[in-house]
């Protein structure tokens, strides 16, 4: 699974595998629990490849945060909850990401990000297999 065919859907919680488009939205399916979801034309939805965080010397992909969040658990810093305070986020994530905007990016959003990248390590996408599946297409 790509990162390009999961999505974030406005005021729905969690992340959503797409399964098909229809004229006025997506058809989806939820990662959390498997239920099926359809989008109407005013939920916004976001393609998780196309999500950018800022920080102080420009945007970076949603994929490169996650990927030095793995980093920087398999070197002993574990994600802390989504639920702490707001002090453990961010110093939790000045770790991860030391030049993000703190004006810019809220602890709202460091909270999704902390759950995206806990509910896709769960179901074991957080490697794009994009990468991985280019020498089988040979």
């Amino acid at each position: 699974m790509q990162y390009k065919e999961i999505i974030s859907i406005s005021g729905r919680p969690g992340l959503f595998h797409i399964l098909s488009q229809t004229r006025t939205g997506v058809v989806a399916l939820a990662l959390a629990d498997g239920k099926r979801v359809t989008t109407n034309p005013s939920e916004q939805v976001s393609v998780l490849n196309d999500i950018q965080l800022y920080t102080y010397s420009g945007e970076k992909p949603l994929k490169t945060i996650f990927e030095a969040m793995a980093e920087k658990e398999i070197a002993g810093l574990k994600p802390v909850s989504p639920k702490a305070s707001k002090a453990d986020l961010q110093s939790y994530f000045e770790a991860v990401v030391p030049d993000y905007d703190l004006d810019r990016v809220y602890p709202n959003h460091i909270k999704k990000i902390i759950q995206w990248y806990l509910l896709l390590q769960a179901h074991q996408l957080l490697s794009d297999s994009e990468d991985a599946q280019a020498p089988a297409d040979e």
